[in-house]
């Protein structure tokens, strides 16, 4: 049986959510993942400092046209005020939910102590959690990791200064700071976690499969999941873990001319949303990620990487996808 995913005031649809990535869970990602059986998708972060808002970048991470209900919006920043601004700010833009970031572990957050980096100064991270809260009044959820190294794992003792502030809901990344993305993501201090709160923790981490999907929550007894980079190039790998969680069976993967349906929507809506010239650059690495298994030597996305017109890269796929049914093998 499913377990029931709440944040707030809000029951999700189902317990699989789209991890905040940023650069990846873009508006035009988010519901694609939605429409392929996510229960939510998470916004990449937003920058805390507001006066950095008036690139073109920023402005279209606050854009949530079109969103189904609940809208979650990630801030990321180390100063409490700061981050209670940006909360008042993102709601006013259309945010339902505001989650904090403490689970990145990249050096150009982490550096100006935001991120995970944050998890070394409990007192600081009561600070913000306490700010955010009073500043708003929608859900707040917080996104963090085990702790700062293996030696210092205190995502329990963050996750009960949490509950304590206020906050809806936790999502607990199976690893530390300092092991980024390393190794293998383990899941018994998230299994802690949440034996120690009462508030709602989703798990995330390494779930790549829907059997893994089911293995994470048994074991962990989180109330959900978040899904990140098995989702790039992959985002129908949502409705393939709801199928198995409620079946117990493998749903078939989709055929090719899914998948290039999939694509050529994703490749539109990158263009409509982004304008050709940064549409198009976006839409390399999605490109590459969704011909992983199809394009191993990576010829086509070499080629495909010079393209510069919205025009030539749907023809392009459209070829490629093509050649594939007909058992072409693509030569540069």
């Amino acid at each position: 049986m499913l377990p029931t995913a709440r944040i707030g005031p809000y029951t999700l649809p189902n317990p699989l959510i789209v991890a905040p990535m940023a650069g990846v869970t873009d508006r035009p990602f988010r519901l694609l993942c939605r429409r392929l059986g996510a229960g939510l998708a998470v916004s990449e972060m937003v920058i805390a400092d507001s006066r950095l808002w008036h690139t073109r970048k920023s402005r279209l991470r606050l854009d949530h046209a079109g969103e189904p209900e609940p809208r979650s919006v990630q801030i990321a920043g180390g100063d409490a005020g700061m981050l209670a601004n940006a909360a008042r700010l993102n709601v006013e833009h259309g945010a339902q939910i505001i989650d904090i970031n403490m689970g990145c572990p990249a050096k150009k957050v982490c550096n100006k102590a935001a991120g995970s980096a944050l998890m070394k100064d409990e007192a600081l991270v009561g600070e913000i959690l306490q700010a955010v809260v009073a500043a708003v009044n929608v859900p707040v959820t917080l996104k963090m990791r085990t702790g700062w190294d293996r030696d210092n794992r205190n995502a329990t003792r963050i996750a009960r200064m949490a509950e304590d502030a206020g906050i809806q809901a936790l999502a607990v990344h199976g690893r530390t700071r300092a092991d980024a993305y390393r190794g293998e993501a383990e899941y018994d201090t998230i299994a802690e976690v949440k034996s120690r709160v009462n508030i709602p923790v989703f798990a995330n981490g390494d779930i790549t499969s829907p059997a893994m999907a089911r293995d994470v929550l048994t074991y962990t007894n989180a109330d959900g999941l978040l899904i990140g980079r098995a989702a790039q190039g992959s985002p129908w790998i949502f409705r393939e873990m709801l199928h198995f969680l409620e079946t117990g069976k493998s749903l078939a993967p989709p055929p090719l001319r899914e998948v290039e349906t999939i694509l050529t929507e994703h490749l539109h809506a990158l263009h409509d949303f982004y304008g050709e010239l940064m549409g198009t650059r976006i839409a390399r690495k999605h490109v590459g990620w969704y011909l992983q298994a199809h394009d191993p030597d990576k010829q086509f996305r070499k080629r495909f990487n010079a393209i510069d017109s919205a025009q030539e890269q749907t023809h392009s796929i459209q070829q490629y996808f093509a050649g594939l049914r007909n058992g072409e093998v693509f030569a540069a």
